[in-house]
């Protein structure tokens, strides 16, 4: 599909990287008050009501009746696999690694991505891309095996169903893009959003009803705090950052996009050091810009 101007889909991934270094910390924020599950669905219906609003301005349509079948299918799968199983990793490694640690393992979707748009698309990987896949690897590994010490001097690690919770999360992440580029073709961006959105929100349905956690729902909705940065996330989440995501895998190559949207864990250092007064060491600091490096090499 012809961009309407030059680098619209690397803008649009960095635009995505932006949103979601805030949409990060307000639900790490969120997530430490009443959990990451009532998160995970509120932050849903919060950002299925806004893309109604927005695509009924924009469109003239509420809800996405007019996707075809294909649209439907490859999406709904998309968004099962980015929201329900994806984000359930993700917001719960915010609250157990916190949200630089966790998005710096999320720089890992563009390995990710490119084995699954290999599977999904037949993308063949070159000797470059396969440096690039090393160094970001090496990169990651740098800052998760990073030795921390706690508020008594002792060496703390990092928590192993952290990493994994993590890990869950970039492959989620990857194979809901490329199952998004793979489904959506020219079809709009933002309405494409809400028909991943519903998907996620099903999955999530099924999920509360079958571990009995909608009474945590109400909880959670009584707190104002956390609706608050609730509210904040769902806007520059599912949203803001998820359409925009949307709209650079349709201008480019879904590698290239993944690959800019790994910056967020380069903008969350600054924000976390100067709002979250976290200590961040330099191999951390080193790790990040490395595993970002990386990624950038697999797409030269």
């Amino acid at each position: 599909m012809e961009p309407p101007f030059s680098h619209a889909g690397e803008l649009a991934a960095l635009a995505t990287a932006c949103c979601w270094t805030i949409s990060g910390l307000a639900f790490q924020t969120a997530g430490r008050r009443v959990g990451s599950l009532p998160v995970n669905l509120i932050r849903l219906v919060i950002g299925f009501f806004l893309l109604g609003a927005f695509t009924w301005a924009t469109r003239g349509a509420p809800l996405p009746t007019d996707a075809s079948s294909h649209t439907w299918l490859w999406l709904s799968l998309s968004g099962l696999a980015g929201f329900t199983i994806g984000d359930l990793c993700l917001f719960r490694a915010f609250v157990v690694l916190g949200a630089r640690i966790s998005m710096l393992l999320m720089t890992l979707v563009p390995i990710f991505t490119t084995i699954f748009g290999f599977l999904v698309m037949r993308e063949v990987l070159t000797p470059m891309e396969l440096a690039g896949m090393a160094l970001t690897i090496v990169g990651v590994s740098s800052v998760v095996l990073e030795r921390r010490r706690d508020a008594n001097g002792l060496v703390e690690r990092l928590p192993l169903s952290g990493i994994l919770l993590g890990l869950g999360g970039a492959v989620g992440q990857a194979l809901g893009l490329v199952l998004a580029k793979f489904g959506m073709g020219s079809y709009d961006a933002f309405a494409s959003t809400q028909i991943r959105v519903l998907a996620g929100l099903i999955g999530f349905a099924v999920v509360f009803t079958a571990t009995h956690r909608w009474p945590r729902v109400r909880a959670a909705l009584s707190n104002r705090r956390a609706m608050a940065s609730t509210s904040i996330g769902a806007f520059f989440g599912p949203f803001i950052g998820v359409s925009m995501s949307l709209v650079a895998v349709q201008y480019t190559e879904a590698g290239v996009a993944a690959t800019l949207m790994a910056l967020a864990p380069v903008l969350i250092i600054p924000v976390s050091i100067v709002f979250y007064r976290e200590h961040v060491a330099w191999p951390a600091a080193v790790g990040a810009a490395v595993a970002v490096c990386g990624s950038a090499l697999l797409f030269l």
